[in-house]
């Protein structure tokens, strides 16, 4: 059995910065594909970026790229999303995914963490 819990959301102003964390269990969490996701309200989820096992792969949305840095301790089963320059459009729920197969759609996640606000003040 996979869980997942997120952690380090919170309100910061913008041009700000905030680290994810998302810790995985499981024996196979080390070896498959972790993402996150965001959801706003009223809006879709969608894809932020995400992270092959063996680091080969990484996926960022356009609207993050050159901002939003994913990474994983493979070892620690942590994945992480350090956010820079946040704007106030960047204010989601944000979600951690895994999958046994490198994808950037929801539908091809099975496993889902409870959510972690991000809020970006103007």
């Amino acid at each position: 059995q996979v869980q997942l819990v997120e952690s380090g959301g919170g309100l910061v102003q913008a041009g700000g910065s905030l680290r994810l964390s998302c810790a995985a269990s499981g024996r196979t969490a080390s070896t498959a594909t972790m993402a996150w996701f965001r959801q706003a309200p009223g809006k879709e989820r969608d894809i932020v970026a995400a992270i092959s096992w063996n680091y080969g792969n990484t996926y960022y949305a356009d609207f993050v790229k050159g901002r939003f840095t994913i990474s994983r301790d493979n070892a620690k089963k942590m994945v992480y999303l350090q956010m820079n320059s946040l704007k106030p459009e960047d204010t989601a729920v944000y979600y951690c995914a895994l999958d046994h197969n490198f994808g950037i759609s929801r539908t091809e996640y099975e496993y889902w963490g409870q959510g972690t606000q991000v809020t970006v003040s103007s």
